[in-house]
């Protein structure tokens, strides 16, 4: 009899983690490298939502919490709700759980069964597809490809619906592209929904801050009311915020899929961390000020990342709406030698040779289903940004034919 469980055979590793992990082991032998693969904001969290945290502490706030959340940040998820998104949630249709992640999972884990489908438009966040498979569903992936800006048409939605189709996944601004939906490439999409009645959304809004430009973030629940009672919106304060470590993430949906989730929940983590909860409600209730300081910050990296990635030799990077990431083609280069005599037959190829030759850590595309591309994570210095794309530059002039 087998020891392991098999619903680990339908699951990868992250290839994110381990792009992180080897350029650890390359730099621990003294290699000059700099990593591109980390999906979180540079900057430190801020000073008033640290003093929030240690304020907690010093109440004696440190016992179990609710499983679904403190009352008090469940009802400042419930007000950032209307404010931000003119999205009505009661504080008991809101979940907190130890990351977005965590809320993702218990809902697949709440109502997937064994060939229930999930729409999953590529490329995607690595976990998604992970997710679905270690709790019985089957993805079912659909290219948003470089013509469209890697964003999914309603064509392509209409065409992957079936009677099995359970949930849709939405991610925008999206990881690994950047791309972010317009009000009326959202409406395009949830039209399409509306004609089917059996199929859930899942949006992933963990990103919703980080939008360059005029572009003006919107939400599926929001541009169709008419879906708000199959939504799912996922939210969280890892990336806006900079507490990706604090593992806090929020959704609010119907009362009987949160009721399943809390239940779920309860047998699993029961409640996120108190302190962290408590650092979560200053950061929603308090002080928004650092978010625009911030997203001009990493406006200014954007562009800076994709002027000299379309400057490289067979490269070419799309400008995207919002997160922090690129995500360019490097199809132009597939089939080319590099200076030591390997040919690059895929984008795996070409991130492992930038890797091993200039020391530049980046994760290959089809790790997030659609290749030849690669991701750049631009949250980090300008120094350390400008230095790497020369290095890419260096290494794409280097490849012949």
């Amino acid at each position: 009899m087998a020891f392991l469980a098999d619903a680990l055979d339908r699951v990868k590793p992250s290839a994110t983690i381990a792009v992180t992990q080897k350029a650890r082991e390359l730099k621990a032998k003294g290699m000059d490298v700099i990593g591109l693969g980390a999906g979180e904001p540079d900057f430190d969290t801020p000073d008033t939502i640290k003093e929030a945290a240690i304020a907690a502490i010093a109440r004696g706030e440190t016992k179990y919490t609710p499983v679904s959340g403190i009352p008090q940040l469940r009802e400042a998820i419930a007000a950032k709700f209307k404010r931000e998104n003119g999205l009505d949630y009661k504080p008991e249709q809101t979940i907190v759980g130890t990351g977005g992640k965590q809320i993702l999972f218990n809902a697949f884990m709440a109502t997937l069964n064994k060939g229930d489908e999930v729409i999953i438009p590529a490329p995607y966040w690595v976990s998604y597809p992970e997710m679905v498979a270690i709790c019985g569903g089957t993805p079912v992936f659909v290219e948003a490809g470089i013509e469209t800006n890697f964003k999914l048409t309603p064509e392509k939605l209409e065409a992957v619906i079936t009677p099995r189709t359970k949930w849709f996944l939405f991610n925008s601004p999206s990881n690994p592209s950047g791309a972010a939906y317009t009000k009326d490439e959202i409406k395009a999409l949830t039209d399409v929904l509306m004609r089917h009645g059996h199929v859930w959304v899942l949006t992933d809004d963990i990103y919703e801050h980080l939008v360059y430009g005029d572009f003006t973030f919107h939400t599926p629940a929001e541009v169709e009311p008419g879906l708000y009672d199959r939504t799912l919106t996922m939210n969280g304060v890892s990336k806006a915020y900079s507490m990706t470590g604090w593992r806090i993430g929020y959704g609010a949906g119907p009362i009987q899929l949160i009721k399943a989730m809390d239940m779920i929940q309860g047998q699993q983590t029961s409640g996120a961390a108190s302190i962290s909860q408590w650092a979560a409600v200053e950061a929603l209730n308090g002080t928004q000020d650092f978010i625009p300081k911030n997203r001009e910050i990493f406006q200014g990296r954007r562009d800076l990342v994709v002027s000299m990635l379309n400057q490289a030799t067979g490269l070419k990077c799309p400008v995207p709406e919002g997160a922090f990431y690129v995500y360019p083609s490097c199809a132009g280069l597939m089939g080319k030698t590099t200076p030591d005599g390997k040919v690059l037959k895929t984008d795996e190829d070409f991130v492992t040779s930038l890797l091993e030759t200039e020391g530049v850590a980046v994760v290959q595309g089809s790790a997030f289903g659609l290749g030849p591309n690669f991701r750049i994570s631009y949250a980090t210095s300008e120094a350390l940004l400008e230095e790497a794309c020369s290095r890419i530059q260096r290494f794409c002039g280097s490849l012949k034919d």
